[in-house]
């Protein structure tokens, strides 16, 4: 089956989306007003993204909620953001900071730079088994360091006090780069959690198309007006983002920047209460953390993935599963919007939960809060061999439950038992894990 018969065929299904990106299948937003024609290029008046000084400099300029921020159209996703935030400082002496839930393409970015990092202390969300925020700095000598990295909120839309380490590190000089991917609608309402750019912090990256109604891969970078290292963030967007930029995607982030500033919350309250009802009247249970636009659905004698899988029959289609629970990205409902919401209700309603026991146990990594140092780790010569035989050989790849895209194993880095039984579990679960295929691992060849 072609990839464009497989799309067709969940199309065909009339699937229902309750995970990203934010249009929901088309049915949020205004790219309904978009049409493939507009897939153009740079012709007489549609000015250049690499240079813009006509109508993408006048678009660009409408980008502006956060007065204080310069806005910076990302075709290349949130991941070009961080990767040439990180290549501005690599000629500056000092550290980077990053939390252990960074993304994957910070620790790309740093093994591109060849650029070492210092682990921040962390905490645990005991709802959701993830990290949760980043514990005080004050352990940490700050008077060295050149970069601090951020991830908020984390993929469960959970958020911690960013405010006070953001001050802290601007007593010392510190720019703050934050991953803000899950976050572009944070301030769409004051339902819903601000932004870390309204806590004074320098780059903000928003992944627009995960949670507002923009094309995969449209993402806007928010840099502070007359940051020291701006300039250079520039110069490598230049060189990092493709030279043929879509202008598709841009189109959609004007849109969905509109509809930021137009929302209206009252009819996504209304029917995220229903939901939520009628979720808890078929026998789920329901919880939500910081982000309303985040729900987290399980059921006492199911796993994670049985939910899923139970959901999917009905053709709902949900962002991820863990050991316990399914998360469920709402869309950002509004007046007038396409999405078939008494459909999804009455599947819902419909659900056949002719559940079965099974013992219970989230997939659990052991996962550090201390402070540590990252030093990128080149391994040259690499073999292949079965996950069970991997305890403590020497990781030839960056191990990556996904989603969320946070390593749990670092290239270079000794495989633990604790954290190969918890692959080996997630894997059984249903997971799906980048560095892992067949369940087999590539180590360093030590012979």
């Amino acid at each position: 089956m072609s990839l464009y018969d497989k799309i067709q065929s969940i199309q065909d299904e009339n699937s229902i989306s309750l995970h990203v990106p934010g249009h929901h299948n088309n049915t949020i937003g205004y790219l309904k007003e978009m049409n493939l024609g507009m897939d153009m290029t740079e012709i007489t008046g549609l000015d250049d993204l690499h240079q813009p000084e006509e109508v993408i400099r006048e678009s660009l300029m409408k980008m502006d909620r956060y007065p204080n921020h310069d806005a910076r159209y990302l075709v290349n996703g949130t991941t070009v953001g961080i990767l040439s935030v990180i290549y501005a400082v690599k000629h500056l002496d000092g550290d980077i900071l990053i939390p252990r839930n960074a993304h994957k393409s910070i620790y790309n970015a740093l093994s591109l730079t060849n650029q070492k990092a210092i682990w921040m202390p962390m905490t645990v969300s005991e709802e959701t088994g993830q990290y949760d925020g980043v514990k005080s700095l004050d352990t940490l000598d700050l008077s060295n360091v050149k970069l601090a990295i951020f991830t908020y909120p984390n993929y469960y839309g959970e958020v911690f006090d960013i405010q006070s380490h953001i001050q802290l590190l601007k007593a010392y000089g510190v720019p703050t780069l934050v991953d803000e991917a899950h976050g572009a609608h944070f301030g769409i309402s004051s339902y819903f959690p601000q932004s870390s750019i309204m806590y004074e912090a320098d780059i903000v990256v928003q992944s627009y198309h995960k949670t507002l109604p923009a094309l995969t891969m449209g993402s806007v970078m928010y840099i502070r007006k007359e940051l020291p290292i701006q300039q250079r963030i520039e110069e490598y967007l230049t060189m990092l983002q493709t030279s043929s930029p879509s202008y598709l995607i841009m189109t959609s982030l004007e849109k969905a920047e509109l509809f930021y500033k137009h929302y209206n919350d009252e009819l996504f309250k209304r029917l995220r209460m229903v939901l939520i009802q009628t979720l808890k009247e078929v026998g789920l249970e329901v919880g939500s953390l910081a982000d309303p636009l985040k729900l987290l659905v399980s059921h006492e004698k199911m796993t994670g993935e049985q939910v899923k899988q139970i959901f999917e029959q009905s053709n709902i289609y949900i962002e991820l599963n863990d050991e316990k629970y399914i998360l469920l990205v709402l869309p950002l409902w509004h007046e007038g919007d396409s999405f078939p919401f008494e459909v999804l209700i009455n599947k819902i309603n419909s659900l056949k939960l002719d559940y079965y026991y099974q013992e219970k146990g989230r997939a659990k990594f052991d996962l550090p809060v201390t402070s540590g140092i990252y030093v990128p780790i080149e391994v040259k010569d690499a073999i292949t061999i079965d996950l069970v035989d991997a305890v403590n050989k020497i990781s030839a790849v960056d191990v990556i439950p996904y989603p969320p895209g946070i390593p749990v194993i670092l290239k270079g880095e000794y495989i633990k038992g604790d954290v190969l039984n918890s692959l080996l579990h997630w894997i059984d679960s249903g997971g799906r894990v980048e560095g892992i295929i067949n369940k087999q691992i590539k180590i360093k060849d030590e012979h």
